[in-house]
């Protein structure tokens, strides 16, 4: 696997960041931020307040912030505790600064890729919506095969790669915190996932809803704790992450690359974490009952922001909080991925916090693995999968979950890596091309909203949309809104 890996991963994985994706995501946020005017800054309230009116679905989805907590659990995984601790051992503390930085524009990339979902959303046999960058390439762009090379490329990254660098993250801290051992964690990952993935999206959903907020809430709290007691270090630490962004000073001294191991991890993890413009939220955004597809693009822009801004900065000050006894940017850290987010916070409250750490990334991570694979099986249904296909798929994602469990750590993220930025390669194109239709959806949001109305869409002589959508959930004016979801305007 190390031959594979030194050969054929790590050099793809450097072309396609270094010259090629980091480019291509900022820009295409950059270009998004531009062409919304600043979507993500001007309509920040609507977001939390469109998030927290949307708790009720229907028979034909899941509710708006089934949806987004759905999203969640994908994104606040291992990219949040491991990634992060990753991207300081590799890039420094100024890695810190480029993932804000491409989570401030990505956030204008996930609202348009998830109207975009909602706008070219069908109805299925079941009654169900689906939805996602596979069916807008095929119905926006007219190419089936695109939506089929999408369908696949997304398939291997969530339904096996990333759930393998999930199970792998659970494994690592089990078996250094406590000594476990992997094959036994394997097991035990399996035997918990195989309910909840026989359930289908539906079930996930209701699982993600219940503990995500929670989970989420209590890392943020405990990152608050640890700041508090630190509070004094706040000004060194974010001296650390500005210097280390532009290789000023000693947060930039021990980190080989410079600026550029900075900025290229930061993306990295960056875009592993939040996802923006990969093309995975959409999958699940697509699902939700919503009068507006604007409703849904806001939902899952804030996202974005929860995972990053909040999450993910809450990782790299416990970290760097810790001090030198932890984690030095001058030296290179002796441990890596979320073993260094566990040291540190056992350094700052003490060994019992070991196991509060352990409950933590083993949550996060098996809530991951849900995410991944609801994104996954939408996408196998495009490709036509019936129940019989769907259950030898689960059984095949299980696998991945207990191979992931003993493999090298290294291998498994250079894999991931990999296969992340050639679906996001795939979706970004889609998204650019496709840009006018959400634009003009925006449009349409901005002008009822300033009448005074509560947003409902319908693609009928829409004078903002370029055209009307092929076969089109969207012909009936509010034909898909739900009870709960109520005006989010300017209110």
């Amino acid at each position: 696997m190390d031959f594979i890996q030194q050969q054929f991963i790590d050099p793809i994985s450097k072309v396609l960041y270094t010259y090629v994706l980091i480019y291509l995501l900022v820009g295409a946020g950059l270009y998004f931020t531009i062409r919304t005017r600043g979507i993500q800054f001007r309509r920040f309230g609507t977001m939390v307040r469109q998030l927290a009116s949307s708790r009720s679905g229907s028979a034909e989805g899941i509710s708006s912030f089934q949806a987004f907590c759905v999203g969640l659990a994908s994104r606040v995984g291992t990219g949040n505790i491991a990634g992060v601790a990753i991207a300081l051992t590799l890039g420094g503390p100024g890695a810190i600064f480029w993932m804000w930085c491409v989570a401030l524009v990505g956030m204008a990339t996930a609202a348009v890729e998830a109207t975009l979902a909602q706008l070219f959303k069908v109805r299925g046999p079941d009654g169900a919506f689906r939805g996602g960058p596979a069916y807008y390439i095929q119905r926006g762009l007219r190419s089936r095969a695109g939506g089929v090379l999408f369908a696949v490329l997304l398939i291997v990254t969530f339904g096996f790669a990333f759930n393998m660098v999930q199970a792998n993250t659970i494994a690592d801290v089990l078996a250094q915190a406590h000594t476990v051992d992997q094959k036994w964690t394997a097991v035990v990952l399996m035997l918990l996932a195989a309910p909840v993935l026989f359930g289908g999206i539906r079930r996930v959903a209701r699982v993600a809803e219940v503990v995500l907020p929670l989970m989420a809430g209590l890392y943020a709290l405990l990152a608050v704790v640890i700041i508090v007691m630190n509070i004094g270090r706040v000004p060194e630490v974010i001296g650390w992450i500005l210097g280390g962004a532009f290789g000023i000073g000693e947060a930039a001294a021990g980190v080989a690359g410079g600026v550029a191991a900075a900025m290229l991890n930061g993306v990295k993890r960056g875009l592993f974490s939040n996802e923006a413009g990969m093309g995975s939220a959409p999958n699940t955004a697509a699902t939700a009952t919503v009068s507006h597809p604007v409703k849904q693009g806001f939902v899952q822009s804030l996202g974005v922001f929860v995972d990053t801004m909040i999450v993910c900065t809450a990782t790299a000050m416990i970290i760097l909080m810790a001090g030198p006894d932890v984690y030095d940017p001058a030296t290179p850290a002796s441990s890596t991925g979320a073993s260094l987010t566990q040291a540190a916070v056992q350094h700052e409250l003490g060994s019992w916090s070991g196991w509060l750490m352990t409950v933590l990334v083993f949550v996060f991570a098996f809530s991951s693995v849900l995410g991944n694979y609801s994104y996954a099986e939408v996408n196998m249904t495009f490709l036509g999968a019936g129940p019989r296909a769907l259950r030898v798929f689960r059984l095949l994602v299980l696998a991945a979950v207990g191979v992931g469990s003993v493999l090298a750590l290294s291998a498994v993220w250079a894999l991931a890596d990999v296969a992340m930025a050639l679906m996001a390669l795939v979706n970004l194109v889609a998204i650019v091309l496709l840009g006018k239709w959400a634009f003009g959806a925006f449009r349409d949001y901005d002008r009822q909203v300033s009448a005074g109305l509560d947003p409902v869409f319908t693609d009928v002589d829409n004078p903002d949309l370029p055209g009307e959508l092929p076969d089109s959930v969207w012909h009936t004016p509010g034909a898909v809104a739900v009870a709960g979801d109520r005006p989010q305007g300017s209110r």
